[in-house]
């Protein structure tokens, strides 16, 4: 059985000024393992984690059941006619609530869909799970706000076209807390000092994936850093 889901306000206290941790190893990678997931969930909280990001229901699941910390929820796919890839389906936002999602994350740009926005938001809020936008402009966020989404994100700026940047997109965090939002940074955040920025510029509080979570993106800036042998 599920245990219910706490009010917003709780959670939004226990998250403010926070880090949310990414648990999202590399896909088919040796630390794509559930188990292997779980304990990054739990060593990211032993570490002063305030709350997990977590894909597929199966996983949610999983660390639900060894923590009350409030966890993201999100279901990835690659499908044929859209590029939306979080959490696109109404089936999607069941299996998360289902599994024990407090929040459930939701790409909330203006791209075609299989599923409007509008609704996916609608059906997380009648499972009682609140839902976090992922943005990859202002534009986005306010017509996310407009539908009740309680966190606005920054997650998806610099991932719906062009070159990707190399830096977090600390202007679009301010800008969002401008119009008064509940700001999640998310996106690129590779060093304390970059988290920390997120929050001086107005974030409530910040996710971190890769530079926690992903052993091959970490060691290949090093790699990278040092340069070619010669």
């Amino acid at each position: 059985m599920i245990a219910p889901k706490a009010d917003f306000a709780s959670i939004k206290a226990r998250l403010h000024k926070g880090i949310i941790v990414s648990c999202q190893p590399v896909a088919g990678g040796p630390m794509d393992v559930d188990e292997i997931v779980v304990a990054m969930a739990l060593a990211a909280l032993d570490g002063g984690g305030v709350g997990l990001r977590i894909e597929g229901a199966k996983r949610v699941a999983m660390v639900r059941a060894r923590t009350e910390a409030p966890l993201i929820g999100l279901i990835k796919r690659d499908l044929e006619d859209s590029d939306v890839r979080i959490t696109p389906l109404i089936e999607d936002v069941e299996m998360l609530a289902d599994a024990g999602a407090d929040i459930i994350a939701i790409d909330a740009t203006g791209r075609a869909r299989p599923c409007s926005l509008k609704g996916l938001v609608a059906r997380a809020k009648e499972r009682g799970c609140f839902v976090m936008a992922d943005c990859a402009s202002l534009a986005d966020g306010r017509a996310a706000h407009d539908l009740g989404c309680e966190i606005i994100g920054t997650t998806l700026s610099g991932y719906t076209g062009g070159v990707e940047p190399n830096d977090p997109d600390l202007n679009l965090v301010e800008a969002m807390n401008d119009e008064g939002f509940c700001v999640m940074a998310e996106g690129r955040i590779r060093f304390p000092e970059q988290a920390k920025a997120a929050i001086e510029r107005g974030a409530w509080c910040v996710t971190v994936g890769s530079a926690i979570t992903r052993q091959e993106h970490i060691t290949s800036w090093f790699v990278e850093a040092i340069g070619p042998k010669g």
